[in-house]
């Protein structure tokens, strides 16, 4: 049977089944809302606990990476994510798990081999395009810096 790609499209448009659309952008805000309620409490409970706002904030990252770290260790964040979708993708807590996923699939191929290789198959094209764009502004940011002066 040869399918051409209308047909093919046709085909798999009736065979899949249909997104609830709303309940799933309401259910991404909602989780991705209640990640940055978490991080917004964390940074007041520091603040409240006598550290500085700059050393809130950075205690509020560590603690927001450790518990995506932990979660996905223990397997939450990705049925968290299998529910939310894009609300789980909060930069800071989306990107620990794209960290800490690949190292512990291939932990069993040892430290170097299995986690140092794999640890950044998914986090290390955001690293290397995030530094280039940053690099790119930075060139930018010098030479059009003295018109805002």
């Amino acid at each position: 049977m040869r399918l051409n790609p209308k047909a093919y499209d046709a085909m798999v448009r009736e065979a899949s089944p249909r997104s609830p659309l709303l309940k799933d952008c309401a259910w991404a805000f909602f989780v991705g809302g209640s990640i940055c309620l978490l991080g917004e409490i964390l940074n007041t409970l520091y603040c409240r606990a006598g550290f500085t706002l700059s050393d809130a904030s950075a205690l509020t990252s560590a603690t927001l990476i450790v518990l995506s770290g932990i979660f996905t260790a223990l397997g939450w964040y990705q049925k968290l994510a299998s529910k939310a979708g894009a609300g789980t993708l909060v930069p800071i807590t989306g990107f620990a798990n794209s960290v800490v996923s690949p190292a512990i699939e291939f932990r069993s191929e040892g430290l170097v081999t299995g986690v140092g290789a794999r640890m950044f198959i998914i986090a290390g094209p955001v690293i290397v395009y995030g530094m280039l764009a940053s690099v790119a502004w930075g060139v930018i940011w010098h030479f059009i810096r003295p018109f805002f002066s």
